[in-house]
């Protein structure tokens, strides 16, 4: 047989095939990272500069947004402003180059903090009880396993909108409006239908036989459980509670609705960031980039779980 035949694996992407998808994953990234950095360029940008038209690319930067973020000013007449002491620190000097002055620190830094305790608090709880629920319904014969589940998952697939007065009126009632405890049941229990579906998926992959060797050695069920399942099921965990963070992260129907003051969370208060003359979009823009910080941070320290664990599963022996 003369020649050669070049064997080709219908398994292995071909050359073109490699190309087109790696330049279709680089549109698709840089498309969904143009909005993220232009939200970071506008926080250093100045008033001006950030309503310009055309938009300037190339600007001069300022930390002005940060300065009118983290403070509440007051605008004055350049006559009193003359009356003034010297200004101390380059912040409230750049203030006054806009005829205004400090007056005292803003809301955001307390807001910040409410986002915080409410959205970890939450997702610490819904990833709680959602292993112990997803774990039962795994391990054990629950009657009407099906149409609980069903149950739990209708739960999810409800628009807030449905159900926003009635927990309102509950709310109000039991003592809970505008208060973190409040904020954090109400998340916690949104997001325990979630957890309770994907970590009974994780927790159905790992063999019973390990929990049985463990408790033949003299385990209980709850130590076969924390020193067998657990670990096993450390990557369902994390991309668990990645996808929970993300849900009390940037929740606002809710925050809206239930919180104004206590407990407000910082999606609701950053569109109320108003500047003198209109919407301080530098302002606005800082503080949806710190914003965005503890989530990409949780995300990306738990990466390596989040993909091992949107991948487990899905290839069977």
């Amino acid at each position: 047989m003369t020649g050669s035949i070049a064997a080709h694996s219908i398994v292995e992407p071909s050359r073109l095939t490699k190309l087109i998808a790696g330049a279709l994953v680089i549109l698709y990234a840089v498309v969904s990272m143009v909005p993220l950095v232009w939200i970071v360029l506008t926080g250093f940008k100045t008033p001006p500069d950030s309503i310009s038209y055309p938009p300037k690319i190339l600007f001069e930067p300022s930390l002005e947004g940060y300065v009118n973020l983290f403070t509440t000013r007051t605008r004055q007449t350049p006559d009193f402003i003359a009356t003034l002491p010297p200004a101390q620190t380059w912040y409230n000097r750049l203030v006054r180059s806009r005829n205004m002055v400090i007056a005292g620190p803003s809301k955001y830094i307390p807001r910040y903090i409410n986002s915080l305790i409410i959205g970890f608090g939450s997702t610490f709880l819904a990833v709680a009880l959602g292993t112990l629920a997803a774990y039962g319904f795994s391990r054990f014969k629950v009657p009407l396993k099906d149409d609980l589940l069903f149950f739990i998952l209708s739960t999810r697939m409800m628009p807030p909108i449905a159900v926003a007065i009635p927990i309102y009126l509950m709310y109000r009632e039991l003592g809970l409006t505008d208060t973190k405890l409040g904020m954090i049941l109400l998340y916690t229990a949104v997001n325990v239908s979630l957890a309770v579906w994907l970590l009974k998926g994780f927790i159905d992959e790992i063999p019973r036989e390990y929990e049985e060797a463990a408790m033949i050695d003299g385990y209980t069920r709850l130590q076969a459980f924390r020193k067998v399942v657990l670990p096993q099921a450390a990557t369902g965990i994390a991309a668990t509670a990645i996808f929970c963070l993300i849900f009390a992260w940037n929740e606002y129907a809710f925050a809206v609705l239930l919180t104004s003051g206590d407990a407000q969370t910082t999606p609701p208060f950053i569109p109320f960031i108003i500047g003198e003359g209109g919407q301080d979009w530098p302002a606005v823009a800082a503080g949806t980039t710190l914003f965005l910080i503890p989530i990409v941070v949780f995300t990306i320290l738990l990466r390596k779980h989040l993909l091992r664990g949107i991948t487990f599963g899905a290839m069977r022996r």
